[in-house]
């Protein structure tokens, strides 16, 4: 892969991270990162090596890909000025508030046929990647993402800002939109939704329920996929996966005798194999950075497309609106 040159726009909680990454990779050279805390900008400037702009009309022609890590808000406004000029974007999750917006974003990019890439980082989780490559079909999913509150990323709700990963992952997983979505929740301490349960039903049969929460005391991050002979568990926050399945001696009259022994639950437990799955050491970031400079340099589609983005935009705002029926609000 040719040297690339990139820039990153944002650098605060999460846009730091990418431009720590792009500096140490050897195939790319970090030429710039935009922020308007003049401070913050410079200091990571040098941290880095590379040059510090408070605007991105300042930044130099002759950028490869531009990384988009601002408040969802401005994420349309900060990537159009890159696609008119032709430049690869990598923009954070969600792709843009609300499907309007997301379109905005892609009919530019068809426009001037330049990639746009969404940085759902869950894809590139070693856990995750693993579970998927199993090829489970699934009938079941069940997801909790959880978090404390953090008095970030308030722009938007839970749903947008957490169960979108879960919501990606999902639609990835089973390659379907789905044709129902119910959900409750609503606001504890910010104006937008804190906490939602969400069931979607697939035209498959699908059926996955997925919990999000950014007022837990303790973070979680789990998804688990139930198939007919098999289900695989993936721990993302501490990148584990366990596999159970039906063991060559799981038939009627094992089961028989597990039930009738001395100690069932452990008797049961022989008739299963369980297997922690061995996993790379990759960072999730990195993986997804590199993924994107390959894409770039190979003009082939970013792994998670703006298309992949959109769609779980639209499904985060069904999600939504089913959650307004039950909605509580501030004070109520």
């Amino acid at each position: 892969m040719p040297l690339m040159k990139a820039c990153v726009v944002g650098v605060g909680h999460l846009g730091r991270h990418h431009a720590r990454i792009l500096a140490e990779l050897p195939q790319i050279e970090l030429v710039g990162i935009v922020e308007t805390e003049q401070v913050r900008g410079e200091e990571l400037a040098s941290q880095y090596s590379c040059v510090w702009y408070p605007e991105i009309g300042e930044l130099p022609s002759n950028v490869d890909f531009a990384v988009i890590a601002v408040p969802t808000s401005l994420h349309k406004e900060c990537s159009i000025p890159f696609l008119r000029e032709g430049v690869p974007v990598l923009i954070e999750k969600p792709l843009a508030p609300d499907p309007e917006t997301c379109r905005d974003i892609l009919e530019e990019a068809s426009a001037k046929n330049v990639m746009v890439g969404v940085g759902h980082v869950e894809r590139f989780n070693p856990a995750v990647r693993r579970a998927m490559e199993l090829g489970i079909q699934p009938r079941f999913v069940e997801a909790h993402r959880l978090a404390p509150y953090s008095f970030r990323s308030t722009d938007v709700g839970v749903v947008l800002d957490l169960m979108i990963h879960d919501i990606d992952l999902l639609l990835a997983w089973t390659g379907e939109e789905p044709d129902s979505v119910d959900a409750v929740g609503g606001q504890t301490l910010s104006s937008t939704e804190d906490i939602c349960s969400a069931r979607l039903k697939f035209p498959s049969g699908v059926t996955a329920n997925l919990t999000a929460s950014r007022l837990s005391l303790k973070p979680m991050r789990r998804f688990r996929v139930f198939g007919p002979d098999c289900y695989v568990s993936v721990d993302s926050q501490d990148r584990y996966a366990l596999l159970v399945q039906k063991s060559d001696q799981f038939h009627p009259e094992a089961i028989s005798a597990a039930t009738k022994s001395e100690n069932p639950a452990a008797a049961f437990q022989d008739l299963l194999h369980t297997e922690e799955l061995q996993l790379d050491d990759d960072e999730p970031l990195r993986a997804e950075l590199c993924a994107f400079a390959e894409a770039v340099a190979n003009g082939t589609e970013h792994p998670v497309s703006g298309q992949d983005g959109l769609r779980a935009v639209e499904t985060a705002f069904r999600i939504r609106e089913s959650l307004a029926d039950s909605n509580w609000t501030l004070g109520s």
